[in-house]
């Protein structure tokens, strides 16, 4: 949709409204409702937020330590630049387009460094420098519940009962009893312009995945961000909850956002060799092992919280170590589409609580580095690579924070700065959950401590 579309049809009264949107450190949505006939009139140039929204956690306190703001420095405001290239209709709201927003310093207009949308263009432009643009797609996992978001809460998040009774994983039967919640979510975000492939049923209780066809990283991280706030508001028009949390139970199996990624050339797969025996390019092999080596130092921004960590069991098709092989779903990253020009790696180890924008951008980081590098990528492993203890994902989030505060590689290729924010976000969730008293620990301890 361009601007003269959107006029024409505020014209015609058919839309009335318009979101103006930032992604947050969270990865969600924030901004304003604009009348769509003042947005067309003149807003479509910039608006302005507070400069808290890239400082908060996800119950939007306003915790200490970042350098970018504080209440020393007042909280003043930033830019939202509306990228008009990212104006789309919003079918499952009446009336209602949204367009996506650069973050900008309020004085001197240049993009805000941790803003996530500023990180990954900052990767996608240095690949472009090399000649490269980055092909990713992102799968989102999720579960339905059987109540609302506010009768489960009101229900203190106890008793959680999924949509199903037991594991749908590719079940027919039981997902057609959900298609009133999963056919408006593929057929309105298909409306709205993002490619939907196809929904299934994942490998648990209530558990789905929509699947979006591959895209330039950057629409890549729009499409994941505006499906998984439609996921969120058609379940709660349609009476259910849906959560991205990675493990709501731990009982149950966890939520991944498994992200697959290439580089092309010329509109050529540059991943693609006919004469390697598996069709890995020596830029992939390069690619790859950089993504290997560097995997601890961005495992933060694929797993931002604690209970990120809480998923990488063995057994559940979540990935405990970072390893590779040939499509096999039991380590880190796989290879998929072997032989093919669809050749690709598919990384397993982010959570469906990630932020795409940064995730991708810590992976495109680490390529980079081992293109530059010139990494040898070491031999796929083989079999059940549960059996092993090398090369382990962080265990938990101060691991995680620990390796990308002390990460030389993404400091050079994103800045200090930003990986000193990102850090400090680590920290606050930390300290959040230290002062917190579980309900496991009443149940454990209460009588027999």
């Amino acid at each position: 949709m361009t601007l003269d579309d959107l006029k024409a049809l505020v014209s015609a009264g058919d839309i009335d409204t318009v979101l103006v949107c930032m992604v947050d450190m969270q990865s969600r949505l924030m901004g304003k409702r604009f009348h769509a006939g003042h947005f067309v009139a003149g807003a479509w140039e910039e608006t302005h937020c507070c400069n808290y929204l890239l400082a908060t956690d996800l119950e939007m306190r306003t915790p200490d330590g970042y350098a970018a703001t504080s209440w020393e420095r007042g909280y003043g405001d930033y830019v939202m630049k509306p990228d008009l290239s990212t104006l789309r209709p919003v079918p499952w709201l009446e009336g209602t387009a949204m367009v996506m927003c650069d973050v900008l310093d309020h004085h001197t207009h240049e993009e805000v460094p941790h803003a996530p949308r500023s990180i990954l263009k900052k990767q996608v432009k240095r690949l472009k420098a090399m000649g490269y643009d980055a092909i990713c797609a992102t799968e989102l996992e999720f579960f339905l519940f059987e109540k609302s978001f506010d009768e489960i809460r009101k229900d203190g998040f106890r008793d959680l009962a999924p949509i199903s009774g037991y594991n749908e994983d590719y079940h027919i039967l039981q997902t057609t009893k959900e298609e009133h919640v999963m056919r408006p979510i593929r057929n309105h975000l298909w409306d709205a312009g993002i490619p939907v492939e196809n929904s299934k049923g994942e490998a648990e209780t209530g558990q789905e995945e929509l699947n979006i066809k591959y895209a330039p990283a950057m629409e890549t991280a729009e499409y994941h961000s505006i499906a998984k706030n439609a996921v969120k508001e058609i379940a709660w028009q349609h009476g259910h909850a849906a959560t991205f949390l990675p493990k709501w139970h731990h009982d149950k199996v966890g939520s991944s956002s498994h992200v697959h990624q290439s580089l092309w050339s010329d509109g050529q797969p540059a991943f693609y060799d006919k004469s390697d025996a598996l069709g890995m390019s020596v830029l992939m092999k390069s690619y790859m092992a950089g993504l290997l080596k560097y995997a601890s130092d961005y495992t933060y921004f694929m797993a931002p919280y604690i209970n990120s960590y809480k998923r990488f069991m063995k057994g559940t098709f979540a990935p405990t170590r970072i390893i590779w092989s040939v499509d096999n779903r039991t380590a880190g990253f796989r290879l998929c589409g072997d032989g093919t020009k669809a050749v690709r790696v598919e990384c397993r180890i982010p959570g469906s609580d990630m932020n795409p924008y940064l995730a991708m951008a810590g992976m495109l980081a680490a390529g980079i580095a081992g293109i530059e590098e010139g990494l040898e990528l070491q031999p796929a492993a083989t079999g059940d690579v549960y059996q092993g203890d090398t090369g382990m994902i962080p265990g938990n989030l101060g691991a995680a924070r620990d390796a990308l505060h002390g990460s030389a590689m993404l400091r050079a290729a994103m800045g200090d700065d930003v990986v000193d924010h990102y850090a400090r976000a680590a920290e606050v969730e930390i300290e959040e959950f230290a002062r917190v008293v579980t309900d496991w620990e009443i149940a454990r301890g209460f009588e027999r401590a």
